[in-house]
């Protein structure tokens, strides 16, 4: 069995009698995740995973209409609403260079690039263009970097360390 889990989607309700699902997607990827054929797992709350496949698949309005293979009636999945969707690391799509999952980023140091440490990522927000970095700094206010060239110089997941450059008013 996999090590880690990876949130895709929560089944938030059944559709229709005939054992289809709605799950609302939170993944880059919805239409590799919810592809025929596609390996996911239902979690619960209690540490309950239940291995499924998916045999169809629709999107409609910002979700996805999903029959799972071997569930045929509205009465197997009613049990699952409010379950998440989860995917091993073993599925885990290739990411070009330069973009990385949030987990690989945050638990990262950051140093400017002339040396000083700044702190370590606790968080990305997605407030809008782009992303926002949140450093937590010793003894400081946290720091908010945007996710763009001018700031963000390198990122090296395997050593953990992400160099960036302060324009002037990050601080």
């Amino acid at each position: 069995m996999a090590n880690k889990w990876f949130t895709v989607g929560k089944l938030v309700n059944t559709h229709g009698i005939k054992g289809e699902v709605k799950i609302y997607p939170s993944t880059d990827f919805p239409d590799v995740r919810f592809a025929p054929g596609s390996q996911l797992s239902l979690h619960d709350a209690s540490g309950t995973i239940v291995p499924v496949e998916v045999e169809a698949a629709r999107e409609h309005k910002g979700m996805f209409i999903v029959r799972l293979k071997g569930f045929d009636n509205i009465n197997e999945v009613e049990k699952y609403k409010g379950w998440a969707v989860k995917v091993s690391d073993e599925e885990l799509v290739d990411l070009e260079e330069g973009e990385y999952y949030y987990y690989e980023i945050v638990g990262c140091r950051v140093v400017t690039d002339e040396g000083e440490e700044l702190g370590t990522i606790s968080e990305i927000l997605s407030p809008g263009a782009n992303d926002v970095w949140v450093v937590e700094r010793p003894k400081s206010k946290p720091v908010l970097l945007p996710v763009i060239d001018d700031v963000i110089r390198s990122v090296d997941v395997k050593e953990k360390l992400v160099t960036v450059h302060l324009m002037e008013g990050l601080i």
